[in-house]
């Protein structure tokens, strides 16, 4: 039965199909339950719910059940897209479109981002493949080699733009983290490419793959939904794309990894990375918020994240910490502390 509780993700989506099938501010409502209920049921839940560990005998074990229910969410998540483009020419006024853009791209961050960052981790190649079609319909294909050979190796360093500074402003966060990962990204696979003696403009690059079926991908939404549904696309992937970032800016805000005298730095560990270990955001995000675990360990799948004593704790969950992180006097004056304590503990 503890299985069951990953069944919460489910709520996303329904949340999301009320608000295609509303007008005005009840076209909000995914917002309303994850940026509002949900911090708010956060803050009220006993502290003892927050400390179950997902690694306990019956659920680290292998089970199809964890695997089956990330396979159910990729047609999902197509299934929404395309029903959501099909119907922008009912949209009739600014407040509902809005509304209806920014439920598809909740589902485009939580679904197919994370959960496609999720699979990307795999060593099977069906589901590695899986998540690059999760990532496709967030337009965030070059996520994957930046994040396993890039971030999972520079992270807490200068040298990785996903890395929040010490009193960087988020907004500013979102575009030196996007474009330097789009940049990194290719330089892995261009690196990548001369290592196996092969052109860097090849089929071979997953680069330029991802650049093709993305431009495929645009070309047939212009061509089957027009203008309308192109726009509304691109708004609802790049909402995804912010809230990406966001979660990235609050994952590993202000914690570096000391470097050494010959130039290299410290090994990753636990202490490098921000854990959170409320409970709807542990199992809305697959315990993406057990993230001190992930890099420790990045081939443990979900269910297998525990938390640990040695890793740095949020004031609270993924979707308080992301409201906060909107408001940088406020974040830095409470997070720059949190730091400086965790800083303190591992010296």
């Amino acid at each position: 039965m503890k299985r069951l509780k990953y069944f919460l993700i489910f709520l996303l989506p329904i949340t999301v199909g009320i608000a295609f099938e509303s007008e005005g501010l009840l076209s909000f409502m995914p917002l309303f339950v994850f940026f509002g209920l949900v911090p708010l049921l956060e803050l009220l839940i006993p502290k003892s719910w927050n400390t179950d560990e997902a690694s306990e005998t019956d659920l680290s074990n292998p089970n199809l059940f964890y695997d089956l229910l990330l396979y159910s969410l990729v047609p999902l998540q197509w299934i929404f897209l395309v029903y959501f483009l099909s119907d922008q020419n009912q949209v009739t006024d600014q407040l509902t479109w809005w509304g209806r853009v920014l439920a598809m791209g909740l589902m485009c961050g939580i679904i197919g981002i994370n959960v496609g960052h999720e699979l990307g981790h795999r060593n099977s190649k069906l589901e590695r493949f899986l998540g690059e079609l999760l990532l496709l319909s967030s337009l965030e294909n070059h996520f994957l080699p930046y994040h396993n050979r890039g971030h999972h190796t520079n992270v807490g360093t200068p040298e990785d733009p996903a890395s929040a500074r010490r009193n960087e402003v988020l907004y500013i966060f979102w575009f030196r983290s996007q474009l330097g990962s789009y940049i990194q990204a290719w330089q892995i696979e261009v690196k990548r490419m001369q290592i196996t003696k092969h052109a860097w403009f090849s089929l071979r690059n997953k680069m330029v793959v991802y650049t093709i079926a993305q431009s495929i991908l645009l070309g047939l939404i212009f061509w089957f939904f027009g203008k309308s549904g192109l726009n509304a696309f691109l708004g609802a992937s790049v909402f995804g794309i912010v809230l990406l970032e966001t979660v990235n800016y609050i994952e590993h805000y202000g914690l570096t990894r000391q470097q050494k005298p010959n130039g290299s730095y410290e090994l990753v560990k636990r202490h490098h990375s921000w854990n959170s270990n409320h409970l709807l955001g542990r199992v809305i995000l697959f315990e993406l918020t057990r993230h001190s675990e992930h890099h420790y360990k990045p081939d443990k799948p979900y269910q297998q994240l525990n938390r640990h004593e040695s890793a740095p704790n949020m004031p609270t969950g993924y979707p308080g910490m992301m409201l906060l992180a909107l408001i940088p006097p406020l974040f830095f004056r409470i997070m720059n502390k949190e730091a400086d304590q965790a800083l303190a503990t591992t010296q």
